[in-house]
Formats: C-alpha cells, structure tokens, sequence
C-alpha cells in the first residue's frame, strides 16, 4: 500500500503538469460549398446499395487552432468553378472571407493539410502560398507526376510545386503538432494518399473528420465503396480502422459532405472545444 501510495504521489505532479500543458484547441467547421441539386448516387457503391439514392451533398472544410497556430483541414472547390454543372457546387464565401470574420488572415496560417487530391478538397488551397502544406506522399506523387495520375490538379499547389513554399508527405499517420492532439490519420483506398483527421478536443471529445472515406450517411453505414475508389480492399480496411477507432475513442464522426454531419458541429463563426 505505501509502495503504491509513493507512486500515486511520485505521478501526480506529471499530471499536473500535462494538463498545464494541454493546448487550447479547437475546431471551427466553415463552408465549402454545396450541390447545385441532388447528386445521384449510384457511383457511390459498388455493389448497387446507392442506385436509386439522390443527395444534396455539401463540401465542408475546417480551422483547426492549437494554440496560437492554425491549420485548415480540406480547402473546398476553386472559387472560379462555383455554378459550373461539371463541378456540380456553388459557393457563397471564399475560405479567405469566412476566415477574416475571424480575425484571421491567410498569412496565419501554418499548416494546410488535405485528405486527398479530388478538387472540392484541394481548390482553394492555392489562397495560403506561405503554409506548409501536409499531404499523402502518394497522392503529392499523383500532383507532380508527368501527367498528373488520376484527375489530380496541379494547378491549385502552384506556390509547393515551384518550391515556395514546404511540403510534408507521409505515408502513414502523421502527429501534426507533436502531441497527438491533432493526428492526421492514413485511410488510403478513395485515392492511393487518402487520409482521415482526429481532432482530440478538451469538452467535446475526440472528432473525426472522414475525409472522402465515406460521403453520406448510408454510405459509411454500408461501407460502400466508390467505383472510382482506386483501390477496393484498401477501402474496407480504413472502414475498418476508422470505425474501431470512433468506437474505441468514444469519437464524434462527421462525414464531411454529410449535411446531417456537419450540421453536429457548432455554426459558424462559433467553434466547437
């Protein structure tokens, strides 16, 4: 019982002191767009569970605070493409405009991470040159590849492609702050470099944001698998080791083109703690 007692006692100075050092984080969903009408949804799974479903899907991007430093998470459609039909989005603010009702200019930002290299991810990322840009070493290889793999778009990485500004590509998870309180997780299979993000918030809990591992409710229940997905089995093992972490976390799941999901984040301009 004493040698116990002296352990208790010999640790709660560390305890102490890590909650000392817990960082004020937080996590501010912000708008990236929405469907121009229902998106049919057939494509969406393999296996035909989506035939007959239409949704009014919407792009969601997110400011992530650590402190003093920030990142965004996903940077939505070029602006300039809003209102086309090939794109299928409209977008009413710039992620530029949303972020100066902050008080926060594109100069502030530190990091910009992106799940994947599909355009409603990547469009406005080209609006913070100065941040360090945290990406999928396969999917950075799929941007600078002679020709671009897939439909990724080099045009929206002009300042990282030109060597302006730093990149960091990884192939696993990736400790974005050093603490683990914001981890970028590897979920690869809806491209080669795909990646899921969980933000371990001091009130909320922890969040996890699913990148484009699923798109709607339905299809992150059934585990569908897009037809354009560039690799089936790696899909269903990110379902995989997505779900047991939600479970196991006690985590908040917000599928990021899911209204219903985003829609469990506090609104704009408030941020979820």
């Amino acid at each position: 019982m004493k040698r116990l007692l002296a352990i208790a006692l010999a640790c709660a100075p560390m305890a102490a002191s890590a909650a000392e050092q817990a960082p004020d984080l937080s996590l501010t969903r912000l708008d990236c767009g929405r469907a121009i009408e229902p998106w049919p949804l057939g494509a969406f799974d393999d296996t035909g569970g989506a035939a007959d479903l239409k949704k009014a899907i919407v792009g969601s991007c997110y400011l992530v605070r650590h402190d003093e430093r920030l990142m965004i998470w996903d940077t939505g459609i070029d602006p300039a493409t809003s209102g086309d039909p090939d794109g299928g989005f409209l977008l009413d603010r710039t992620l530029v405009e949303q972020l100066a009702q902050l008080g926060v200019t594109p100069a502030d930002i530190e990091f910009v991470g992106v799940s994947h290299y599909h355009y409603d991810h990547t469009g406005q990322a080209k609006a913070f040159p100065q941040a360090t840009l945290l990406i999928g070493e396969e999917d950075w290889q799929a941007i600078t590849h002679d020709p671009p793999l897939g439909n990724a778009n080099p045009a929206d990485f002009p300042a990282w492609i030109a060597g302006k500004a730093k990149v960091e590509t990884f192939a696993g998870d990736k400790d974005v702050f050093g603490d683990r309180s914001v981890v970028i997780l590897d979920m690869p299979g809806h491209t080669p470099g795909h990646h899921a993000l969980l933000v371990r918030l001091p009130r909320t809990g922890p969040v996890l944001l699913t990148g484009d591992l699923a798109h709607f409710t339905e299809n992150y229940e059934r585990e569908g698998v897009p037809t354009f997905n560039t690799d089936r089995a790696d899909t269903l093992a990110s379902f995989d080791r997505f779900k047991k972490m939600a479970q196991n976390l006690g985590a908040k799941v917000v599928i990021q083109h899911e209204p219903a999901d985003v829609a469990r984040l506090p609104t704009f301009p408030e941020a979820a703690r």
